[in-house]
């Protein structure tokens, strides 16, 4: 071994630094850097991306220090459940201290991405005027930005590719930011504006996107009537992904023949999304494209029905991953299973979340039946009303390479309807045969024994969901004591409590985060918790206590707990309902 080592020593570190750039897993890299101190040094130096999950576990100027060379930067703030408004209001995961310490420290940083976090106006401005080579920003599930700081980074970032917008919050004024790019500027390759709220300058538009000949990529918002967008995809044949605006109008056939002529022009377009509001009938001028596309996205189509749907989807045989509402039925996914042999992943989302509306058929058999049909389904999120036992097997035996699997059942504590068991052989069938099971989120009537299969079985786990499940401490337990690759875990409505959390504190030394609300965990217990691991932060959150915090009795329980690793100590910039104890 010895000498194994010594001959690996004698490769010169410009060697080992081409040979690192091929490995891209944060992981890998990470496992990379412990091998030796030479190993770890070159990383170091070498490594230009970097992922930060949580904006709190290490400060900004310590990544930098550790990373001299980084031009790229992903960083997530607030906890997953944030888009479930399950993290309260000014909770945190404000973007300047970090953007700050990129300007002073970072001044060659090309690529920003954030996460769930609080990006203000003067965030953008500073990235406009920081760094001359800045390419890329992604912002997703963001806030606190608008139209100033966008104006910011258009007229600033003259070498910009990439600029996604997506689902973010915007103080959205007017879209006369769009008017700051440069007249000479023409490096723009990705564009999406999806979440604005405000009316778009479709002329300014055109002329920005006319001038990027290299632009793929192009998501307007719903304020784009049809006669605009015609405009639009007219300047820009060259789209692989397309996101429309309204795709309604009044009924003309010389507009529905400008339509159909457009999509026919689009030769390379293969991801298509958006249809806020849609006419049926205009739907058909997008068949010629069908055939290429590799991703549809119709989440946020409503007014589409079953029968129209279906239509579309035979069209689309080349699917890798299929977004859709519930309108499409049990009879659109036979037709999904018979049509889209490559779909890797499926969504469906409920066209009414609050489960009012009963009457829409569609039940597990639609995904027994996508299960069957479609060989390369990795990834499934499921909003439905009932589900079986027997469904879910299937399930997992006709798709063992799952990946990611989320059930959401819109009623709490729903059994399998045919025989009243709860859901646990389903779900134990998902863990014990789809092995390589990353990502998992249960819902519908379950006890503690799928938590044991669970922690078991899901030796692949990441990330697990869980929510009015269990009943008794031990289903956490289960967990914690077992589920060797567990990074982050989300538990709401559980009665899961202080003994479990304490007896298996040392695994969330592991683990990125652990959320709870609604559980049963004492005041008392986060305490222990965070005596006993220092290097963690319990975060305390009660947004509804009136009294001091000081005088919070220690066998009370808490509304929700935050708990993560960290390098950095208590954050600095907590709310009253925040308490780091």
């Amino acid at each position: 071994m010895l000498e194994v080592m010594a001959a690996l020593a004698a490769f010169p570190d410009e060697v080992w630094e081409h040979i690192f750039s091929f490995v891209e897993s944060d992981t890998d890299r990470n496992a990379i850097s412990l091998v030796c101190t030479s190993w770890c040094r070159i990383d170091r130096y070498s490594r230009k991306k970097i992922f930060v999950g949580n904006c709190y576990a290490v400060c900004p100027r310590m990544v930098i220090r550790r990373f001299p060379g980084m031009r790229s930067l992903s960083i997530k703030g607030k906890p997953h459940f944030a888009d479930f408004n399950l993290v309260p209001y000014e909770w945190g995961g404000g973007a300047f201290e970090w953007i700050v310490a990129l300007a002073e420290e970072c001044p060659l940083l090309e690529e920003l991405r954030m996460k769930r976090m609080v990006v203000t106006d003067e965030c953008l401005e500073l990235v406009g005027s920081s760094f001359r080579n800045f390419r890329i920003l992604v912002m997703l599930y963001c806030e606190g930005f608008g139209n100033v700081g966008l104006a910011a980074i258009a007229a600033n970032c003259r070498n910009l590719q990439i600029l996604d917008l997506n689902d973010n919050k915007v103080d959205d004024r007017s879209s006369h930011w769009l008017g700051h790019f440069p007249d000479v500027f023409n490096s723009l390759t990705n564009l999406n504006l999806s979440c604005l709220e405000g009316e778009l300058n479709v002329p300014l538009l055109q002329r920005l996107v006319s001038r990027c000949s290299s632009l793929k990529s192009l998501k307007v918002n719903r304020t784009v009537s049809l006669d605009k967008l015609i405009d639009l995809i007219r300047h820009t044949p060259q789209l692989v992904e397309l996101g429309t605006g309204r795709f309604t109008a009044d009924p003309c056939s010389e507009l529905y023949r400008k339509l159909g002529s457009s999509f026919s022009g689009c030769k390379a377009l293969s991801c298509l999304s958006g249809f806020w509001e849609t006419c049926p009938s205009y739907l058909q001028t997008v068949y010629p494209a069908c055939d290429g596309l590799t991703t549809l996205n119709l989440s946020n189509t409503f007014s589409i029905q079953s029968s129209e749907l279906i239509m579309l989807v035979q069209q689309c045989r080349n699917l890798r991953k299929l977004w859709v509402t519930d309108h499409i039925e049990d009879s659109g996914l036979n037709v999904v299973a018979t049509s889209c042999k490559h779909l890797q992943e499926l969504r469906v989302f409920p066209s009414d979340p609050y489960g009012v509306d009963d009457a829409i058929p569609l039940t597990e058999h639609g995904l027994v039946a996508v299960s069957i049909g479609c060989p390369m389904l990795n990834s499934v999120l499921y909003f439905c009303r009932q589900m079986t036992n027997l469904a879910l097997f299937t399930v997992a035996r006709n798709r063992p390479n799952m990946i990611k699997f989320r059930l959401c059942i819109i009623e709490l504590h729903t059994p399998d309807y045919t025989t009243l068991e709860p859901l646990d052989s389903g779900f134990r069938a998902i863990v014990e045969l789809c092995k390589g099971l990353r990502r998992l989120s249960l819902s519908g009537l379950l006890t503690d024994r799928v938590f044991q299969s669970i922690g078991a079985k899901a030796n692949n786990l990441e990330m697990l969901s869980v929510a009015f499940a269990g009943n008794s401490d031990a289903g956490l337990h289960y967990i914690l004591s077992g589920c060797k690759s567990l990074r982050k875990l989300e538990i709401r409505d559980c009665p899961f409590g202080d003994k479990a959390l304490l007896g298996n504190g040392a695994k969330l030394l592991t683990m990125r985060s652990l959320w709870m609300s609604s559980c049963s965990v004492s005041l008392g217990a986060c305490k222990l918790l965070a005596k006993k691991f220092p290097s963690l932060n319990v975060e305390v959150i009660n947004e509804k206590a009136t009294e001091p915090r000081e005088s919070w009795a220690d066998n009370c329980f808490v509304e929700k707990v935050y708990i993560y690793r960290t390098l950095s100590g208590p954050r600095a910039d907590s709310p009253d309902y925040v308490w780091t104890v």
